[in-house]
């Protein structure tokens, strides 16, 4: 029996000696030469359905024995796996997406490196292991996301060829939605999206899937990027909102949204964008803005109006004062509703005593704003 570490562990490693400053993740294992039985016997927990992965009995990092794979079937389930103790590292390795991605080291940390990860990784490319990543057009979407992760790294010509091919021929159709937004959320979160949606477009994925892209839509996600601009724990959110409200615009956006199994915050997001963005732009007096922060329920939902604001920031970066939204905003919630209830006679007059009273708070700002 012997194990490796195998995969973005290696990867990660290599690119910390050389400088790069990429945080510890977890480490990924492969055991050549071993049973499930033998497994057991050292007190490894079994917990794989499809192909046999324990975990350690201290550690409980998983453990995946070596295997190979055969399509079966169009799609990412569309496979069978064989694991046996004669399958060997390299066989484990070939059928990895990326070369970057397909070494391993050893328990006295020499690097195993069949495919010629070491070399792409100092040249900065993304290549294909082998012909097998066609066989998986999940592997489009963990393309674009490397991408983003590491923009100065180029697609290698070879790979963006066999992209376009599985996407003309109808393979990469097969992707289900679940798998597209878990793919596509994490690539958002990265350094650069905007390399991913890139990447999309170049293969032909995202036209066939989506529609074509506004011009305005990559230099937004370009801004979303910025951390000074839109916090890193909302650009994920950010990024779909600005690409979906793109894509289904004109559509019965929440409808679209659910055929993709967006998570519900994300979705809402994208709705209150294609929604808002157009009256927002356009207000122009302290009443639009108390009707928008109220159409917008910023009282019960102020995590989603911040994001809102932060992407149509990015939309129209010279149509919106953000220092003037933030005024208004804190006038409008700071009004105590408790005390305007309690001063009206009837209860049937509280709210529109409410809406006078916040829309009085927010002419304030807006005339000490001309002012």
């Amino acid at each position: 029996m012997q194990i490796y570490r195998v995969g973005g562990c290696v990867r990660d490693a290599l690119l910390r000696q050389a400088g790069f400053d990429i945080p510890e993740g977890d480490r990924d294992w492969v055991v050549v030469g071993a049973t499930p039985e033998m497994m057991r016997e050292r007190g490894f927990l079994p917990v794989g359905a499809d192909f046999p992965v324990f975990l350690h009995p201290k550690t409980h990092e998983e453990y995946a024995l070596a295997r190979t794979e055969r399509k079966t079937a169009r799609g990412y389930h569309g496979f069978s796996f064989y694991a046996a103790p004669d399958v060997t590292l390299e066989d484990d390795l070939r059928r990895r997406d990326l070369t970057v991605n397909a070494m391993a080291m050893d328990e006295q940390g020499q690097i195993i490196d069949p495919y010629g990860g070491r070399r792409d990784l100092a040249a900065g490319v993304l290549r294909h292991v082998s012909e097998a990543f066609g066989e998986d057009p999940v592997r489009i979407l963990r393309l674009a996301r490397f991408a983003a992760t590491f923009p100065a790294f180029s697609v290698a010509p070879e790979t963006m060829a066999l992209c376009r091919q599985m996407v003309a021929s109808g393979e990469a159709d097969a992707l289900v939605a679940e798998r597209v937004w878990k793919e596509m959320s994490r690539g958002f979160a990265r350094t650069a999206p905007v390399r991913m949606i890139e990447v999309l477009c170049e293969c032909g994925w995202w036209e066939r899937r989506f529609g074509a892209l506004s011009p305005e839509t990559l230099p937004a996600i370009e801004r979303a990027s910025n951390p000074d601009t839109v916090p890193e724990a909302e650009r994920s959110s950010v990024v779909a909102a600005l690409v979906f409200a793109d894509a289904f615009a004109g559509k019965n956006v929440l409808r679209e949204l659910q055929t993709l199994r967006l998570d519900a915050q994300t979705a809402s997001l994208c709705d209150l964008l294609v929604r808002m963005r157009r009256p927002t732009l356009e207000a122009r007096s302290a009443a639009d803005w108390t009707q928008i922060l109220q159409q917008c329920d910023v009282l019960r939902r102020p995590e989603r109006f911040e994001a809102f604001v932060h992407a149509l920031f990015c939309l129209a970066p010279h149509s919106l004062d953000l220092s003037r939204v933030e005024r208004l905003r804190r006038a409008f919630i700071g009004v105590d509703a408790g005390a305007v209830a309690r001063a009206q006679v009837r209860p049937a007059d509280i709210p529109a005593a409410l809406q006078k009273t916040r829309l009085e708070a927010c002419l304030a700002v807006w005339d000490e704003q001309r002012r």
